[in-house]
C-alpha cells in the first residue's frame, strides 16, 4: 500500500477514535524540522480541509539557537505552505549545556524548556490544542523505558490535558509506523533540520529501547503492532495495582461489560487414592480403596 495513503487513513482513524479534533479547535502544530513534524503538519492540513466543521491550524517552530543551526530551508518551506506559521527564537541550548553536568542526558531539560515556550505561544495565539509528532515507535520506547527503568506501566497517550488545564496535547501520528513516515518524508523531500543537541549524544536509554525493539522484530513478526495493540487492550484485573482494581470494579456498566463465561465440557473429577480427615490428624494415613474409573464389575466403561 502507498505509504502516503496508509498514513492518511491511520491518522484519520486515530483522530476519530480518540476524538482529537472538535469543531472550533485552534491547533498549534509544533514543527521541529524533523520528518515527523513535517508529516504531521501536511496530513493534518489535508484532514482538516475535508472535515465538515472548521478546525484552524497554526504551525510554530522554535529556534533553540543550537550551534550550526540553519532554519532558512524550513522558513522557505513554511512560507510556501498554506498554513499560518510563526518562528520563535530562544537560547535554550546554553541553558541546557550550562546547567547539566558533562555526560548528562540533555533531552529531559531541553523538552521541559521547549514545552514551556510552546505553551506560552499557544496561549498568545489563542490555541486550545497543541499537536506533537510522536509516532508508534516513540510510545513503545517510552513504555519500555518506564517499564524497565522506572517500574511503572506508562506510555504516551493519544491526548492529555496539561497540568494547568489550559491546553489539550494531541498526538495524531501515535499509531503510525516510523518507517512509513520516513518514506513519506523522502517522497515529499522535506528539508530536514538536524538536532545538534540530543542528536549529538550516544548511548541514550531511548536508543537502547529502539535497538531492543528491532531485535525483537527479527524474532516476532509485527511485534511493534502487537505491542501497540496491547497498550489498548489492558486487563486491570490481572495487574497488581489495588487502586486500579478497585476503580475497575466500580466502572459503569457500559465500560467493557463482563460477558458470562462459556460453559465448559465436564470432565471426570480426579479422586484421591490416599486421604486423611481432620479427626485423624497425627495418625498414620489410612489408605482407602476407591473405584477405578472404567473398570466396573459389569465391564461397562
Amino acid at each position: 500500500m502507498d505509504p502516503a495513503h496508509y498514513l492518511k487513513q491511520q491518522l484519520k482513524r486515530t483522530c476519530h477514535r480518540y476524538g482529537l479534533l472538535k469543531p472550533g479547535d485552534h491547533v498549534m502544530v509544533a514543527v521541529s524540522g524533523g520528518k515527523d513534524s513535517y508529516t504531521l503538519l501536511v496530513l493534518l492540513d489535508e484532514l482538516t480541509r475535508s472535515l465538515p466543521y472548521e478546525v484552524r491550524l497554526t504551525a510554530v517552530h522554535l529556534d533553540q539557537q543550537q550551534p550550526g543551526y540553519d532554519g532558512k530551508p524550513l522558513q522557505d518551506w513554511l512560507s510556501q505552505f498554506s498554513v499560518p506559521f510563526e518562528i520563535l527564537s530562544e537560547d535554550t541550548f546554553s541553558v541546557v549545556t550550562t546547567h547539566l553536568k558533562e555526560g548528562s542526558t540533555y533531552c529531559s531539560m531541553c523538552s521541559r524548556l521547549r514545552r514551556g515556550i510552546l505553551y506560552s505561544a499557544a496561549e498568545r495565539l489563542g490555541c486550545n490544542k497543541i499537536a506533537l509528532g510522536h509516532h508508534r515507535e516513540d510510545t513503545l520506547e517510552t513504555f519500555l523505558m518506564n517499564l524497565l527503568y522506572s517500574g511503572k506501566l506508562q506510555a504516551m497517550p493519544a491526548s492529555y490535558t496539561t497540568d494547568d488545564g489550559r491546553f489539550q496535547v494531541i498526538r495524531p501520528l501515535l499509531e503510525c509506523a516510523e518507517a512509513d513516515i520516513a518514506l513519506f518524508a523522502k517522497e515529499r523531500a522535506f528539508p530536514i533540520l538536524p538536532c545538534n543537541l540530543c542528536g549529538s549524544q550516544s548511548g541514550l536509554k531511548r536508543e537502547r529501547m529502539s535497538e531492543l525493539l528491532e531485535s525483537l522484530g527479527q524474532e516476532i513478526p509485527n511485534v511493534k503492532g502487537i505491542m501497540l495493540a496491547a497498550l489498548g487492550n489492558v486487563m486491570p484485573t490481572h495487574l497488581l495495582d489495588p487502586s486500579l482494581h478497585d476503580a475497575w470494579q466500580a466502572r459503569p456498566p457500559e465500560v467493557r461489560p463482563s460477558s458470562p463465561a462459556a460453559s465448559k465440557e465436564r470432565r471426570s473429577a480426579a479422586l484421591p487414592i490416599l486421604s486423611r480427615t481432620a479427626g485423624e490428624a497425627g495418625q498414620a494415613p489410612t489408605p482407602r480403596r476407591l473405584p477405578v474409573l472404567g473398570n466396573s464389575q459389569d465391564g461397562s466403561p
